[in-house]
């Protein structure tokens, strides 16, 4: 099995169906309903959503993903969002502006969500970044 094509976590999860009783197909499914997020994670996304994605009933869906990322879609999705929200606002991007484009509704939950995860505000973020 060649893993030129293959990212980094691609690769460990092949490693892993070696090891592990998921059969090739459920790794394929749950590999689909990820790069689902990565294309919709601005979209309002719900748990039911992206076990279809995967073809999986909800429970099933969240078990399997855990088992094989370490963290449930939800937090996933979280991690990814303030991945990208860090990415734009390193850009120049006003933080009202990336609150919404990565997915949040409401800038207050937005800012104690980006606090949670990096330890700073969005705005300290913005200022940290731009002293640098």
């Amino acid at each position: 099995m060649s893993i030129t094509n293959k990212t980094f976590f691609e690769a460990e999860i092949d490693a892993l169906y070696l090891r592990a009783p998921f059969s090739r197909q459920m790794y394929l499914q749950i590999r689909q309903s990820k790069h689902f997020m990565a294309l919709y994670y601005m979209k309002k996304l719900e748990l039911d959503d992206l076990a279809n994605t995967a073809f999986l009933s909800r429970f099933h869906y969240v078990r399997v993903f855990k088992r094989m990322y370490g963290l449930t879609p939800r937090a996933y999705l979280r991690d990814l969002r303030i991945s990208k929200a860090k990415e734009f606002i390193e850009s120049g991007a006003s933080i009202t502006t990336v609150c919404f484009d990565v997915g949040y509704e409401s800038p207050s939950t937005f800012s104690s969500v980006f606090k949670k995860c990096t330890g700073h505000s969005p705005k300290e973020y913005q200022k940290l970044y731009n002293a640098i």
